[in-house]
């Protein structure tokens, strides 16, 4: 075809693009609100939910608030939920984590009573949130991590979230062995359906810093020595493959927008679910931007999650999994 102007092709990739319909019609990835799952974090020894400073529109629940606003997730079709507990009392092995009337035991008790099955529950399996010292593990007399006492550990919260309820648990802190473990733990107690969404690709990221607010951690310095560095991808497909190997039902990828080429990778290479976590630091900056007037909210929150499904993920941990469902 030719103009005034020159020669081009005759394809026209516009006419695709011409209205809201026909760019509806035509899109490539696909929202669905059984693809979200919404982080709950559940504080003891509060009477009123409790607003995140870092993460506007996110709190830490009562137990009451958790029931309400899990029910609010099923009502909005919302696929499952991820708990996190928030003790009162801290101490060096994590305690409260393998405690049967623990907050997180308690609050996947509520929450399995209020919504049953029409929700995925889904549990923290990691120690940082229990512990005074916030690291993922048990320290050594070096004040390391010690990779298999903390598996020791790991064991036993597994237990007393299937006693729970739990539908799934979310080994996260990155210890060797940790889904073989766990997996044994669990099929030892007859909790052979539980099933385990690995973190498989956790990186040291700087993104987490809301997080810790949310958790009230008590870390000092960092994790590097557990969670990935974020150099690495190869790294990322060993750990896929030692996972997969150990019994991981569904991987994840975390966090998500900086390491979208590593959920690529991992979607490729498996048969099984992938999941990406869009963490505290992602939503952050979108409120932040937004609350300054420099980006469209709504809009920059359906782009984020779109990008992340496009990147291979069938599942998003998303802080704004409800609202992006009502939307949907």
């Amino acid at each position: 075809m030719s103009s005034r102007y020159g020669e081009f092709p005759g394809a026209r990739p516009r006419r695709l693009r011409t209205t809201p319909a026909m760019r509806r019609m035509v899109a490539e990835t696909r929202l669905s609100p059984a693809e979200l799952i919404l982080p709950m974090f559940v504080r003891e020894g509060i009477s009123a939910p409790q607003e995140i400073s870092s993460m506007p529109g996110v709190v830490q629940h009562t137990r009451d608030s958790l029931r309400k606003a899990a029910a609010e997730a099923a009502a909005a079709g919302v696929g499952g939920i991820m708990l996190f507990g928030v003790p009162e009392v801290k101490d060096a092995v994590g305690s409260q984590g393998t405690e049967p009337d623990g907050i997180l035991q308690l609050g996947i008790r509520d929450v399995v009573s209020e919504v049953g099955d029409a929700l995925v529950v889904m549990s923290d399996l990691c120690l940082d949130e229990y512990t005074d010292h916030g690291h993922c593990g048990v320290l050594d007399a070096e004040g390391r991590v010690d990779n298999d006492a903390t598996l020791e550990r790991y064991a036993e919260m597994a237990q007393v979230q299937a006693d729970a309820g739990v539908h799934v648990v979310g080994p996260s802190g990155m210890m060797d062995g940790q889904v073989g473990v766990v997996r044994d733990a669990l099929d030892e107690i007859g909790k052979q359906d539980v099933a385990i969404l690995a973190y498989t690709a956790k990186y040291a990221s700087a993104f987490y810093g809301p997080f810790r607010e949310a958790v009230n951690s008590s870390l000092k310095g960092d994790r590097k020595t557990y969670q990935q560095d974020p150099a690495n991808l190869r790294e990322a497909l060993r750990e896929l493959a030692l996972d997969l190997e150990e019994g991981a039902d569904m991987v994840m990828v975390k966090p998500a927008l900086p390491y979208l080429d590593v959920l690529r990778r991992v979607a490729d290479e498996v048969n099984v679910p992938v999941a990406a976590y869009q963490i505290s630091g992602e939503y952050a900056m979108v409120e932040a931007a937004a609350a300054n007037g420099w980006i469209d909210r709504d809009r920059a929150i359906m782009e984020t999650l779109t990008s992340i499904r496009r990147a291979g993920a069938n599942m998003i941990l998303t802080y704004w999994a409800t609202e992006a469902a009502q939307q949907l």
